[in-house]
């Protein structure tokens, strides 16, 4: 982008607040703050259970709260006050950046989890692998971080001003970084995430006991679609922005520049949506796949026993 159009864009906005970003971030911190730390607590302090389900959601409750207070810093901003330092509006957008990409990773791999749990509940191999959560998480962490600060270890060009929250994605924007980002960052998980879906779908859909008044498949059904809703709702607009920015690089217009800020938001939305979408629809997963209860007062047939394994598998 152009110095002068973005010095344009940015005089347009100085000392003006954006009442909408402004209430939408209070939003998010305020809602999302309460539902994750409430959330930690419950994993860590009530529940019992150190299930790989529990490892998952524990660390992107983790992630979402880190990402939560960085929003204070861009309510100030968005209010109108533009005197924060710009080292550090980096490191608030490296911490943002990260964490959102550490949520996509571990949604992607609870969901991974699940359909395994599901799917293969008597594999030997699938459980042991799925035991390697706490490493798999401890991976994310590092990639996440590792691979956001050359972001902000890039030298800094003469011709190009830095702007704190509202400076043009110039390095995420390089063709060079913005197709790895794409496929790796996005693309990719949302590929894994529907191929699971679909296999947990098939997995419900061929149990014995989903063909009786048992389970509510249909509301399964709502429950992973709803899911997979969220994750495009989230983060598909941030990904689409960052491509459409790499093609106009030189030519990015005002509005696209207020675009991208509005998909950013929306992606720190999905810390809210988070708890909402995964942590209470994984209790219904627990509560219509767990037929032990109904299996003690009705016999059901070795079938059933097989369902009720793969239960017990999805929360372990």
């Amino acid at each position: 982008m152009s110095t002068n159009a973005s010095d344009a864009c940015y005089s347009n906005i100085t000392g003006h607040a954006d009442i909408f970003l402004v209430c939408m971030h209070s939003f998010i911190f305020i809602v999302g703050l309460l539902f994750n730390v409430l959330s930690l607590v419950v994993f860590c302090c009530q529940t019992k259970s150190r299930s790989q389900t529990i490892v998952y959601m524990t660390n992107l409750a983790l992630a979402d709260v880190l990402l939560i207070l960085t929003l204070p810093m861009r309510i100030y901003y968005y209010l109108g006050y533009h005197g924060l330092p710009q080292r550090l509006c980096e490191v608030l957008g490296l911490v943002l950046k990260a964490n959102m990409y550490g949520s996509i990773f571990l949604l992607t791999c609870m969901c991974f989890d699940r359909c395994m749990a599901v799917s293969f509940p008597m594999s030997s191999r699938v459980q042991a692998g799925r035991k390697k959560a706490p490493l798999v998480c401890l991976v994310i962490w590092m990639l996440t971080f590792g691979a956001s600060l050359p972001i902000y270890l890039k030298p800094k060009t003469a011709n190009h001003k830095e702007y704190c929250f509202d400076s043009f994605p110039v390095f995420a924007t390089n063709p060079v970084v913005v197709v790895p980002t794409l496929f790796v960052g996005f693309g990719i998980p949302l590929v894994i995430m529907l191929i699971c879906s679909w296999g947990l779908v098939r997995a419900v859909r061929r149990s014995s006991v989903a063909q009786t008044n048992l389970v509510d498949s249909k509301k399964i059904h709502r429950m992973i679609a709803t899911s997979l809703l969220i994750f495009l709702l989230s983060f598909l607009p941030y990904h689409a922005m960052l491509a459409l920015l790499s093609l106009y690089r030189e030519n990015t217009t005002c509005p696209m520049q207020d675009a991208y800020r509005y998909s950013l938001m929306l992606s720190c939305l999905n810390s809210v949506l988070d708890p909402i979408a995964y942590y209470f629809t994984t209790d219904t997963f627990r509560r219509k796949m767990d037929i032990g209860a109904v299996r003690s007062m009705f016999p059901l047939n070795s079938q059933s026993s097989d369902v009720n394994n793969r239960s017990r598998m999805l929360n372990s």
